[in-house]
């Protein structure tokens, strides 16, 4: 089905999140992946232990080279890290055509706790990005953040979805995996209306990079030209079953098995 995406994010030495698991997810559901490293990190199942930020310059130069070459069918950000990044990247995406498609992962803080997105910088993703991105995909804690109010039910994810798309973003995907419950529920707020996808919850320490998974999915989705709903839809289905097969590695929050297919 090919379909190309360029995605902006930051590295993972273990292999679980970030650009290893973007290029895994994109590759496996047929797509070409092409990347803008933003952010070296040290990091394992354990959590992370340092970061070196790429100077944003840099950040804008591979977004440019690999647009004026190769191109994109869609282009997914993750970990930005700064408001001297985020500038440089809509900067850039202000100059490329608005027909291709942006998904957004706002990767604010990491399980272990580690803060992957500058508070100052914040306010400059919703003021840069929201009115270009095409969905943002915030888990609980994210949309806390993004909407300033605490989200503790399926009904509080619909309102913070509201509220995070009345500050722009065109459509916005809330991940429930922080609530309790054997259900797990995403909401998503957008142009068709509002809907809500289910899956039965996998017990499971093995969900390192499950964000980055699941938004570069999405991605490849809309670059192959399917409908964001049926997108999503696959992108879920898939997730559930990297988590499923996960390989078991690491003692710490382990990573999803990138390699498998979808059998609903």
């Amino acid at each position: 089905m090919n379909g190309r995406v360029l995605v902006i994010a930051g590295s993972d030495s273990g292999g679980g999140a970030g650009i290893q698991a973007d290029i895994k997810t994109i590759t496996t559901l047929g797509g070409y992946a092409a990347t803008a490293i933003t952010a070296l990190t040290a990091q394992n199942t354990l959590g992370i232990s340092s970061v070196h930020v790429v100077p944003a310059k840099f950040v804008a130069d591979q977004i440019c080279v690999v647009i004026k070459d190769i191109g994109a069918d869609c282009i997914k950000t993750g970990m930005l890290q700064n408001a001297e990044i985020i500038n440089s990247v809509a900067d850039v995406l202000g100059k490329i055509s608005r027909e291709i498609p942006i998904v957004v992962d706002p990767v604010m803080v990491s399980k272990s706790g580690v803060f992957l997105l500058e508070k100052s910088a914040q306010a400059a993703l919703v003021k840069e990005l929201f009115p270009m991105l095409t969905l943002i995909t915030p888990n609980i804690p994210e949309a806390e953040v993004l909407c300033g109010k605490r989200i503790s039910s399926v009904n509080d994810m619909y309102t913070a979805g509201r509220e995070i798309r009345r500050s722009g973003a065109r459509a916005v995907l809330v991940k429930g995996g922080h609530l309790d419950g054997d259900v797990l529920s995403d909401v998503l707020i957008c142009d068709d209306g509002e809907f809500i996808f289910h899956n039965k919850r996998i017990n499971s320490s093995n969900t390192h990079g499950t964000g980055c998974t699941l938004s570069s999915a999405i991605a490849v989705g809309i670059s192959q030209g399917i409908p964001l709903q049926e997108s999503i839809k696959r992108a879920r289905d898939y997730l559930y079953e990297a988590i499923s097969e996960a390989p078991g590695f690491g003692s710490g929050y382990g990573p999803v098995n990138h390699n498998v297919t979808i059998r609903k």
